[in-house]
């Protein structure tokens, strides 16, 4: 990416256009520059993933000139932030965040952090989803993610990106003065069982269910997100749209060698 020396940045988040994440981005990205639009949702959508709205309409409120609330998931800001609210020029850079929690190994399927940064890099915009790690009902370290963030973003916006990418930065769980580094890192994989319901029943004696996360010990390696954040260190994770898994193509093709196509 080559942006003018006073780059066009859409920020988008999953946690809300009020969150702490989201205000203390924009306050990094304008040391950068004051072409800064903020498209986010009106409420919370965490673990919106990749949805879309597309059996309902889609309401916008304008608080400012470049600030806009938006009854809808994270993919429906990046779609409106570029196609309907910044005019006609598209932004240098899309930057989602900052998360409250992590946004590591598999979490990736169910972001909506993630997923407006996927959103950018489909429209061929250098797209970056950022997350600050907590621990539920702790403090939240914030000051780590000011810290480590400006300087992830600095060099970011220097960088000459790839079609069809996009990138995955988590910043520790730890105080700025204890961050270990910056790792450029693998996404990892927990083992089964970050998320399950639990069962309840109201007053009514009608059953309903919460989705419990509980992060399961295990999948941390020395290259991976999951190792790098477990030893303090923010994690870069650069990623790709292309989820196919090009070492089994080989196999499958001789797997399926000789197999007759099925005719409709």
């Amino acid at each position: 990416m080559a942006p003018s020396t006073s780059p066009r940045v859409l920020i988008v988040n999953d946690d809300g256009i009020d969150a702490p994440g989201i205000i203390l981005l924009e306050e990094i990205v304008r040391q950068f520059t004051d072409d800064v639009w903020v498209v986010a949702p009106d409420e919370e959508r965490s673990g919106a993933g990749h949805s879309l709205s597309l059996s309902y309409p889609i309401r916008i409120k304008q608080r400012d000139e470049r600030h806009f609330a938006v009854k809808g998931t994270p993919t429906d800001c990046a779609l409106l932030g570029v196609y309907e609210l910044m005019g006609d020029r598209r932004p240098d850079i899309l930057l989602s965040g900052i998360n409250r929690g992590p946004n590591l190994a598999e979490d990736i399927t169910y972001s909506g952090t993630a997923s407006a940064a996927i959103e950018g890099a489909m429209l061929g915009i250098p797209s970056v989803a950022l997350s600050q790690i907590i621990t539920y009902q702790s403090e939240i370290h914030w000051g780590t993610a000011a810290k480590y963030a400006p300087g992830v973003i600095k060099h970011l916006l220097d960088m000459e990106w790839e079609k069809g990418t996009f990138v995955n930065v988590n910043f520790p769980n730890c105080p700025p003065d204890a961050v270990t580094g910056v790792r450029v890192t693998t996404q990892g994989m927990r083992p089964p069982g970050s998320f399950k319901p639990m069962r309840r029943v109201d007053e009514r004696h009608v059953p309903y269910y919460w989705i419990k996360i509980a992060f399961p010990d295990g999948g941390e390696a020395d290259h991976n997100d999951l190792g790098a954040v477990r030893e303090n260190a923010v994690s870069i994770t650069p990623m790709q749209l292309d989820m196919t898994a090009h070492h089994l193509m080989d196999k499958f093709t001789r797997h399926f060698d000789g197999v007759e196509t099925v005719k409709g």
